[in-house]
């Protein structure tokens, strides 16, 4: 029984490792103070904690829980939708609302995936893309800086595809103590603590914010989560009750300020492969014990922002946009793999990234939108205005 969960520890190091500046840039693009962001990263620890580890033993099958890695991207580049983090709370409360209503009521997951591949794909792809660029706007303007970060995600992208984004984020770490010295600390509460945020319902907010990273959510992690399960052999997995604990988790959690957790996706196939261990039935052990991982790496939500907020932005942005080639990547191949879609695909896909900002709602709204009409319009239908 070691190796599942020594697999599964390490997995929540390099998971934690790979994305946790995305999470606090992005909850700080939202409008959240340095105790605020803290407080959620906290949060998002130990709810997916308390996920994993509830829902493995009940259903002894790996599943892997984390924080919306593409969602916390979506809120960077969203930057400037809101400065009030009481508006983006309320808006991460209506997409947990909307992921457990996707449990209930069936008729609505329904009609989130009835929303066009190419078209959720090239959003996220939209979202995506300005991170992505981050690396080489940095490397022109902090060479001294972000070009060690780049040089050895590159290396160990050729040799250790796996430990390039972690090894990538502790150099980071490194050349942000080395930039910042003794002061990185300064100010800053290094120990674990919670921030209660009351929420606005702001319906530009809700409308810019929720929805997409409830699109986002569903369609980046939760989606390929459960098909990651039935890929490794696996009987259909409790779809409602885990939409529905998520989703009330996670709305729970935004009170604190966390955005949103779900079922994981990447660490999903680790957990579930043979790598966790041979024999499939005792795989939920890993997912178990990395739950238990997540608890201790919570604590340390403090230091981390610490970290974050010392460092330059344009470097945590780079950092984070190596963290995301891998996703930016597969959003493009399904964006535009049909023929038939790729004009609407990249239609939904220029409005996103011009980043317009229309009635006060954001790029990403407009962009599904623009991409149905022009798909709707190809396929010889009347798009409806509703």
């Amino acid at each position: 029984m070691l190796q599942p969960i020594v697999a599964r520890v390490i997995g929540a190091l390099t998971g934690f490792a790979s994305s946790f500046a995305i999470v606090i840039a992005g909850l700080r693009a939202s409008g959240a103070s340095e105790q605020q962001a803290a407080s959620g990263l906290l949060i998002l620890c130990l709810a997916q904690a308390i996920l994993a580890m509830v829902f493995s033993w009940r259903y002894r099958m790996p599943l892997s829980f984390s924080w919306s890695t593409p969602g916390a991207a979506m809120l960077i580049a969203s930057e400037g939708v809101t400065g009030d983090f009481s508006a983006a709370v309320g808006a991460f409360i209506v997409c947990g609302v909307l992921l457990a209503l996707t449990g209930l009521w069936p008729a609505l997951g329904r009609a989130m995936t009835a929303i066009p591949t190419p078209l959720a794909s090239a959003m996220l792809a939209g979202i995506l893309f300005p991170m992505c660029l981050a690396p080489i706007t940095a490397a022109v303007d902090l060479p001294m800086f972000a070009l060690p970060v780049v040089l050895v995600w590159l290396v160990l992208y050729r040799l250790a595809p796996r430990w390039a984004v972690p090894a990538a984020m502790v150099v980071t770490v490194i050349v942000v103590g080395i930039a910042a010295g003794d002061q990185w600390a300064d100010g800053a509460s290094l120990l674990p603590q919670f921030s209660l945020v009351l929420p606005t319902l702001d319906p530009a907010v809700i409308v810019s914010l929720g929805v997409p990273l409830y699109i986002v959510t569903m369609a980046g992690q939760n989606v390929p989560g459960f098909a990651v399960l039935t890929t490794f052999g696996y009987p259909a997995p409790p779809v409602a009750p885990i939409l529905i604990g998520s989703g009330l988790i996670s709305a729970a959690g935004a009170f604190v300020g966390g955005h949103v957790n779900n079922l994981a996706a990447l660490s999903a196939a680790i957990m579930a492969g043979p790598d966790a261990h041979p024999d499939r039935d005792k795989r939920w052990v890993a997912t178990f014990s990395g739950g238990a991982a997540y608890i201790l790496l919570g604590l340390g939500a403090g230091a981390a922002t610490a970290v974050v907020a010392a460092a330059p932005p344009v470097l945590i942005t780079a950092a984070a946009g190596l963290a995301l080639f891998g996703a930016f990547i597969a959003a493009l191949v399904s964006a535009f793999g049909e023929t038939q879609h790729r004009l609407a695909a990249a239609v939904t896909f220029l409005v996103v990234v011009s980043g317009v900002v229309i009635v006060g709602i954001g790029s990403a709204f407009w962009g599904l939108i623009a991409g149905g009409v022009v798909m709707a319009w190809l396929m010889g239908r009347r798009p409806s205005i509703a």
